[in-house]
């Protein structure tokens, strides 16, 4: 970092930008290309080149891995070195086998995030280009309006009624005004009204800034590095982190026990060790890591083919277990495009009459407004302009108060050939309270107070039939530039009534999602008549609403109950958005927000699952969980689904963990307390526990039941637990009726014991994953063909395996064909019988 700049907002501009080798037409094309390389990418999370081998490292890093491996390591200089390389072999694959499926979800997940980049407008060569955020770099010049994030730590060259909110780095609650200016040197962060730092974001107003810092290097860079701040945990891992807590508490108990037992029976105390560890790594789901990121990964490129973008990964369970789902109406239930019903004067005659000369030039003065305002583009404005097209060369703009949320409303001052001029137009409650007198007739104006009740009575009547209503006022004003404080004693001239039509099928999508057991709440600032109307328009049932005035007066306990009924918010401030999803959260809910506006950004962060689009401003699309490429309801409840999906999916692995892999361990530990040998060697285990992965690799593939995805579900440890105890128990009867066949049919000794066992565990564990895969009968649900290939394929290999040459250096000998027929017997009446246990389990346990 240049130290010259350690205090850029002391300096002038033309210092600053000598200093930053600028101009105040930007950065040429090769210049910037060449600082991106010498400052590397804009962001706070540098890519490492060593990121391949952490993430190998990773699959290696439970202490019980760790601790097994020691162990083989330390068996090689005191025995049997041929086992112990075997452990270290099949730990290695083991391991490589994650590291392939981790690495191979991240890439995609890279590659979907690529296509929801936020952008920052840049003067490159002295033209305005829209540029990655990652792609700028110091000495670039930045374009800033409302709704747009701060690039990097700037220093303003000019604004215009500049308001920027700097909460997530100072904590200050109010927007702050930024202006131009030298400071002094020892100004605090919070008092350098000359600076835009990265982090924060416009609220209102437009400028021209100078990029000094970028990445670590910024003040917000350097406060996460302090802090290395992660996000909240969503539910989904929560649950896994309860899973795995749940199985660690098992398996310690179990492998204490057991390593216990076997030194009091006089077995080897090393080989007693091997053993117990061997078990702890049957009972881990080593590969959950993996399998939970190849699932959702795979989730998030089956919704990015249905226009769903997943930032973040775990949201997906999130976005399939919610129950409500907050939105706005516009462009959502409406198509979005607004358009001109009518102007509407003070009287109530409306411009399609062709009689009012004020409803006529409320349209005039809108246009101008319209035309004339340099903040961002909206689609009420372009409604205006595309309504009815006006001459107003004879009008020059000389200043203008951008609009921002707590005005509502937005002013341009104008010069006539013998007057100056404010027009405003805005949200009909802030430009009626500016207003003193109202026109009632060409050039005829009466005091406002005299008129209130009626003027708001029509707009009330306008918006009963549907139409959302703005007001327009004007005032005479002397000199060439104004503030918001001139915004006073003005005119009240008319309404613009508008509409914006529900959108073509809503009912039905909304009908869809309530089938899916998502109930539509829409939050609006628009008038209640508005809403009201709207809902009724899309067909939702017995609408109970409820105004942003009314919730103002509740207590949080008594806005909690009132959420659970209410499925109409109107009038509802920037501010209370948030509270109505905090109360949503409270009585017991997942909730899912869709926001694209600024003044979403804390209703996103608020909410399960922050839902944006790929239109929103920068600030609602970078705190969103989840962007949709079309501000499209049946896109959603796509994606509703395939999180639903997704998360049966995950759950399979679970369930398999949880009965015939922990059915096998907890068998094998207790046969072990009365066999005068081991019933597997620690190299025997870990081999079942590796080939017993594989079908479960392709979980991810599988189809699901429509029934596992016609309800949000969550978490349910109790629910697992019942699970484990009923199948696990099943599994293990199967298993001590493999125990008695071979000790007292076959008469086996150890080896052919190991062997037959092996083969059992091995071939049990992999068929059981085809029926408790599905709530359904295994004949009327059909896996994936590559679950079913592996499955069928790991079979063959348990069988085929002790026939060959590779038998004898596992450990293990051929047996009899009679026992793969006792052995075929066995299986399929684990599978008949599990089948049966299904079937209740679900009618009455759970």
């Amino acid at each position: 970092m240049n130290p010259q700049l350690a205090k850029f907002w002391s300096l002038s501009q033309d210092e600053v930008l000598r200093q930053t080798h600028s101009t105040i037409a930007g950065l040429s094309r090769q210049e910037a290309k060449q600082r991106l390389i010498e400052y590397g990418a804009n962001t706070l999370k540098q890519k490492r080149k060593s990121s391949d081998w952490m993430l190998l490292l990773n699959q290696f890093k439970s202490p019980i891995i760790l601790i097994l491996i020691f162990a083989a390591v330390l068996s090689i200089f005191l025995q049997d070195a041929a086992s112990a390389l075997i452990i270290l072999a099949i730990v290695l694959i083991s391991g490589l086998l994650g590291f392939w499926q981790e690495r191979g979800a991240s890439n995609a997940v890279t590659k979907l995030l690529a296509l929801v980049q936020v952008k920052a407008t840049l003067l490159r060569e002295g033209e305005a280009q829209e540029i990655s955020s990652q792609e700028v770099v110091p000495g670039d010049i930045v374009l800033l309006s409302a709704g747009k994030n701060i690039p990097g730590d700037c220093l303003i060259l000019e604004s215009k009624n500049l308001s920027v909110d700097e909460a997530a780095l100072t904590g200050e609650t109010y927007p702050v005004n930024k202006f131009s200016s030298v400071l002094s040197a020892e100004a605090g962060l919070s008092q350098r009204t000359n600076s835009l730092y990265l982090g924060t974001h416009v609220i209102s107003g437009t400028a021209k800034a100078v990029v000094v810092h970028t990445g670590k290097e910024t003040e917000f860079g350097k406060v996460s590095e302090r802090l290395k701040l992660r996000p909240l945990e969503t539910e989904f891992e929560r649950g896994l982190s309860q899973f795995g807590y749940f199985l660690m508490e098992v398996t310690l108990i179990l492998v204490v026990l057991i390593f216990v037992a076997n030194v009091y029976l006089d077995r080897p105390v090393l080989e007693s060790f091997l053993f117990s560890l061997a078990l702890a790594v049957g009972l881990t789901p080593q590969l959950l890591p993996a399998i939970v990121s190849v699932n959702l990964a795979r989730g998030a490129k089956r919704m990015a083919a249905k226009q769903v973008i997943v930032k973040r990964l775990s949201a997906i369970e999130n976005f399939g277990s919610m129950n409500v789902f907050c939105t706005d109406k516009t462009g959502t239930l409406t198509e979005g495009a607004v358009k001109i019903h009518s102007a509407v004067d003070a009287e109530g005659q409306d411009s399609l009459s062709g009689t009012s000369t004020q409803a006529n030039r409320v349209l005039l003065y809108a246009y101008l407004n319209a035309a004339s305002e340099s903040g961002y583009a909206n689609p009420i404005d372009t409604a205006i302009l595309a309504y009815q097209t006006f001459d107003i060369s004879g009008y020059e703009k000389r200043d203008e108060v951008p609009y921002d949320f707590n005005r509502k409303r937005l002013s341009i001052l104008f010069k006539t050939q013998d007057a100056h001029l404010i027009v405003t137009k805005g949200a009909l409650k802030n430009v009626l309270e500016i207003c003193s007198t109202v026109e009632v007739a060409e050039g005829k104006t009466i005091s406002i107070a005299d008129r209130q009740p009626e003027l708001y009575q029509q707009a009330e009547n306008l918006g009963s039939r549907g139409f959302r209503v703005l007001g327009v006022a004007y005032r005479n004003f002397d000199g060439d530039s104004f503030s918001k404080e001139d915004e006073t004693n003005m005119t009240f001239l008319g309404y613009l009534a508008l509409f914006d039509p529900p959108k073509a099928g809503i009912a039905d999508t909304l009908k869809e999602l309530e089938r899916l057991g998502v109930t539509p709440k829409m939050i609006t600032g628009d008038s209640k008549a508005v809403a009201m109307s709207i809902i009724q328009q899309v067909g939702l049932p017995e609408p109970q609403a409820l105004t942003g005035s009314e919730l103002e007066k509740l207590s949080d306990a008594a806005l909690m109950h009132r959420v659970q009924n209410t499925n109409v918010f109107a009038e509802v401030e920037p501010n209370q958005k948030e509270r109505i999803i905090i109360a949503l959260k409270k009585a017991g809910n997942v909730v899912g927000y869709l926001g694209d506006g600024i003044n979403d950004a804390s209703a996103l962060h608020a909410a399960d699952v922050g839902i944006s689009v790929e239109s929103a401003v920068d600030v609602a699309k970078e705190a969103a969980d989840i962007v949709l490429m079309a501000k499209d309801l049946n896109v959603l409840v796509e994606g509703v689904k395939e999180g639903r999906v997704t998360f049966a999916n995950t759950l399979k692995y679970v369930f398999m963990a949880t009965s015939a892999n922990f059915g096998n361990m907890f068998s094998m530990a207790g046969i072990s307390l009365f066999l005068p040998f081991l019933p597997l060697l620690p190299s025997q285990i870990l081999l079942t526990n590796l080939l017993t992965d594989f079908p479960e690799l392709t979980i991810a593939t599988d189809r699901v039941d429509r029934e596992q995805i016609s309800q949000p579900r969550r978490w349910d440890i109790r629910f697992i637990r019942n699970f484990m105890l009923t199948f696990g128990l099943l599994s293990s009867v199967f298993d001590y009726l493999t125990f008695a066949v071979l000790l007292f049919l076959l008469q086996a000794d150890s080896v052919q014991f190991r062997t037959g066992w092996f083969m059992e565990s091995v071939i049990s564990a992999s068929m059981i994953v085809l029926s408790i895969r599905t709530h359904k009968s295994i004949f009327n649900s059909k896996p994936s063909r590559s679950l079913f290939s592996a499955t069928i394929a790991i079979a063959i290999v348990a069988i085929v395996l002790p026939y060959t040459p590779l038998a004898a250096f596992l450990g293990f000998q051929a047996l009899p064909i009679k026992f793969l027929w006792v052995l075929a017997a066995i299986v399929g009446l684990y599978i008949f019988c599990a089948e049966n246990v299904k079937r209740m389990f679900y009618q009455h346990i759970h």
